[in-house]
């Protein structure tokens, strides 16, 4: 799954590198190491501008609440639990499938974060302790630095319950697509720590490379066969993962030091 995330560009540099036509700088959000369910992200999608008198798709820069809302939801309590959408199933699941031939995007990030335990967790198990050690935390980024595009969708959703002109009347919301973590060797891996991504976790946010952002992003496409195949996962190599502090793994924690890579591993601690 994919549960947190790092996201620190500016928004004029997502702008100059998703070539995006319009972009409202009074909507937008500070840089943030530590993106959590039900945070504002921001998020590159193709849509008519509204009131412009043309229906042709604008490369657009929106803000985003992270944890989808389907539109026909008599509520948006359910936000914090779809914050990702299985890409084998998206074309089926009816919070989603919608969105999928009408609704995409990109949520660009730095990378993301994920938890393993190692072999402490594994030992208490064998001798039937209770007692869990603390979850080292790595991160996942491009080798060579650009940005992680994670395949993402969003929804409206109407909030009956206030009037028209409420500025919370209407709710913009997303959710991460997910694949399975990639099995092949990790880029620059030495023969130390994980491997591949699927020994740290066995899913992972699916990053679409740049030659499929077009794509992905066009409503023109509506076939669910045609979209599943842009869902392919990326190439393996593209990407590297490094141990970093549990600062983490507390949301109230944020800066650039969280990303900041660890020479090995956090001591394995007992809560």
């Amino acid at each position: 799954m994919c549960g947190r995330y790092a996201a620190s560009r500016k928004p004029d540099d997502l702008v100059d590198l998703f070539e995006v036509g319009k972009w409202d700088p009074t909507e937008t959000v500070a840089p943030d190491w530590n993106v959590a369910p039900t945070k504002e992200v921001l998020a590159v999608l193709d849509r008519p501008v509204r009131d412009s008198g043309s229906p042709e798709p604008v490369r657009q820069l929106r803000v985003l609440r992270w944890g989808l809302v389907p539109s026909w939801a008599k509520n948006p309590e359910g936000a914090a639990r779809l914050i990702n959408a299985r890409a084998e199933t998206v074309h089926e699941k009816p919070s989603f499938r919608r969105a999928l031939t009408a609704r995409r995007c990109l949520i660009p990030a730095d990378g993301y974060y994920e938890w393993v335990t190692g072999e402490q967790e594994r030992r208490l198990e064998e001798e039937g302790k209770k007692k869990r050690p603390r979850k080292q935390p790595y991160f996942v980024t491009p080798a060579d630095g650009s940005v992680f595009a994670m395949a993402g969708l969003y929804e409206f959703w109407r909030d009956r319950n206030l009037p028209d002109d409420h500025p919370r009347a209407w709710w913009s919301t997303c959710t991460v697509i997910t694949t399975a973590a990639e099995t092949g060797d990790l880029a620059g891996y030495q023969g130390q720590g994980p491997r591949s991504l699927a020994e740290i976790h066995p899913r992972m946010p699916l990053m679409l490379t740049r030659d499929r952002w077009s794509a992905w992003l066009d409503p023109a496409t509506t076939e669910p066969d045609e979209l599943r195949e842009l869902l392919a996962a990326p190439p393996t190599g593209l990407l590297r993962a490094f141990p970093v502090g549990t600062a983490v793994s507390s949301v109230r924690n944020n800066g650039p030091e969280l990303v900041e890579e660890l020479a090995a591993p956090e001591e394995e601690t007992l809560f």
